[in-house]
This record gives structure tokens, C-alpha cells and sequence, in this order.
């Protein structure tokens, strides 16, 4: 895969006053604001003067008032998050440079369904899937599918409202899952097999990591409370390695992404790749994945945050 291009400047000051974008009031604000305060030390640690900034409206009021010159876009989730393009086009629209993707790529990945589809129209792979309108038969939906199966909000992210159905009687969990967030759900086929997960950084994906959760499967506790769960870098080997790397990229390039992200991908037992989605602000906490994908090939924390930063210099893409 294609090696990092050489750091774009060495001087913090090019980057003027940066806002770190973090909290929010989305279900996701407490890891956001978890790696925001990771993302803004280090930053200050290499010279850039950078101020946390909690939720759109008082990022809207120092806009306005001419306090920031660009973005560092941390906030996680949608509705009143930073994932779902409507900070995108609002920052588009007053000319500020931020971190990220633009519009239609947060837009779009933040809902699933849709970024199946799209991925299907490409010929990409991803899991046989329905789409629980609100009131669905959920019950009917799962047996059409077969078990198991998981249901997930359409358009949240870090594992939030996840239900896994292994039997008929879990259909009833699903069930009430479907009902609290009353919005559309994806039922997704559960793909048994190796769960991994492909960082993207500019035009190269980084090395894939395989989640092993000590026990049970990879939900909010493994990724953000466990201290057990182990992360194998690079996640696969040779050939096998090369092949999920590449089709990340493709991925991410379909679903409308730039800048950086991550891809989440399953392998079944056949050894095939399993498409699941895309995160467009993906954690940087302690347990986050990015991180430790790019300390493999040598990126440390404080230069991953630079690098990122450093692609809102330029027009965008």
C-alpha cells in the first residue's frame, strides 16, 4: 500500500487559531469530548494554538465573532453531532476549512442503509440487510433474513442502541430496541468470523486491526470501558492484508469520504470481506483504533492529530 507523503509544514503558526470541536449533544458526547481533550494536548504540545469548543452553537458564536481560523472536527454522532454534514455545510458555507469529510460523505455514511446501498451499486461487499421503517414487523423481517442477526439505529455510531438476536426469543429485545429509538433501524445478517476495522488517512489506509473482545462481541464496553479486549496490528497478513486495505479505500471513496476515517469490516470463516460501515469521525481516545493503527507504521499520537489538521491547508477536494 502507498507509503506517507512527507508532512505538508513544520510551522504550527500557518494553522492561526484552531477549534477543537468536541462534546456536543449527541448520544456519543462523553467519548467525544474524551478524545477532544486527547486531540487539543496534542496539538498545544506541538505549538498549534488550539481551544476546545463544546457543541455547534458556541462554535457558530466564535465563528461569527472571528475568534477561529479552521476546524478540528472531534464532535461524534448526529443530531447535534459533527457526523451527519450539517456542520460540514454550515462551515462550508462560511468558508472555514475543517478536518473530515465534506457533506455527502458524513452525510451519507452516517446513515447505513444508505451507504449499503451505494456500495451494492458499486459492487462492493456488505451483509444481506433490511430496513425497519418505524413500525416494522421486526419479527418477520429477522426470520426473512435468518439468524443471526443484528439491529442497529440507522444513523448512530460507537455500538449505541445495538441489539444482537441469536434466537427467536431475542427477537424480542430487537423489539424493544426498535421501539426506543423509534427512528429507521438497519437488520443486518451477522457475519461470524473476524471483526476488523481499516484506518484511512488522506489517500492511505493504514494497517487493518482485529478486535478480539475477550468475551461476548465488540459492544460500547469493549470499545470504550474494557480493558481486555485485544487489538492484533496489523489484523491480517501478505495477500489477505493487502486485499482488505485495498477494498477500505474503495469503500471510503464510494461512500463520498476524504480526509480520514475508518472502515469496519468482517471477515466470515470463508476467509470473504464484509463491508459493515464507515466512521467519519472516528474515537481518539486511549482505546481508540485509529491510533493504534498508526503507531504502527510510526505515526505517533501527536502526529496523526498534526497530519489530520494539516489537510484543511488547501482547497478541498
Amino acid at each position: 500500500m502507498s507509503s506517507f507523503p512527507p508532512m505538508r509544514t513544520n510551522d504550527a503558526k500557518v494553522f492561526g487559531r484552531v477549534a477543537v470541536l468536541m462534546g456536543g449533544t449527541s448520544s456519543e458526547r462523553e467519548v467525544s469530548l474524551d478524545s477532544g481533550r486527547n486531540v487539543l494536548e496534542a496539538l498545544q504540545s506541538r505549538g498549534v494554538d488550539a481551544h476546545a469548543v463544546d457543541g455547534i452553537p458556541a462554535l457558530v458564536d466564535a465563528l461569527v465573532h472571528g475568534k477561529f481560523d479552521r476546524v478540528f472536527n472531534i464532535l461524534h454522532g448526529n443530531k447535534g453531532g459533527g457526523e451527519d454534514g450539517v456542520l460540514q455545510g454550515l462551515l462550508d458555507a462560511l468558508e472555514v476549512p475543517y478536518t473530515g469529510s465534506g457533506v455527502l460523505g458524513c452525510a451519507l455514511s452516517m446513515d447505513k442503509i444508505r451507504t449499503k446501498q451505494v456500495w451494492m451499486s458499486a459492487g462492493l461487499p456488505t451483509p444481506r440487510f433490511e430496513r425497519l421503517a418505524v413500525g416494522a414487523d421486526v419479527r418477520a423481517a429477522a426470520l426473512r433474513l435468518g439468524l443471526p442477526v443484528f439491529v442497529k439505529p440507522s444513523s448512530e455510531g460507537s455500538s449505541v442502541g445495538v441489539a444482537r438476536v441469536v434466537d427467536e426469543p431475542g427477537i424480542d429485545e430487537a423489539i424493544r430496541v426498535a421501539t426506543q429509538y423509534g427512528g429507521e433501524m438497519l437488520m443486518e445478517q451477522m457475519v461470524v468470523g473476524d471483526e476488523l476495522t481499516v484506518p484511512v488517512l488522506g489517500d492511505v489506509a493504514l494497517p487493518s486491526i482485529r478486535i478480539v473482545p475477550k468475551q461476548g462481541w465488540y459492544d460500547y464496553n469493549a470499545k470504550y470501558l474494557a480493558d481486555d479486549t485485544q487489538y492484533l496490528c496489523p489484523g491480517l497478513e501478505g495477500a489477505q492484508e493487502d486485499a482488505i486495505r485495498a477494498l477500505a479505500l474503495d469503500a471510503f471513496r464510494a461512500a463520498g469520504c476524504s480526509g480520514w476515517g475508518r472502515v469496519d469490516v468482517m471477515r466470515d470463516r470463508n476467509g470473504a470481506l464484509q463491508l459493515l460501515e464507515v466512521n467519519t469521525a472516528p474515537g481518539m481516545t486511549s482505546h481508540s483504533l485509529v491510533p493504534k493503527s498508526a503507531r504502527t507504521v510510526g505515526v505517533e499520537f501527536d502526529e496523526l492529530c498534526w497530519r489530520i489538521l494539516e489537510q484543511t491547508l488547501g482547497a478541498r477536494a
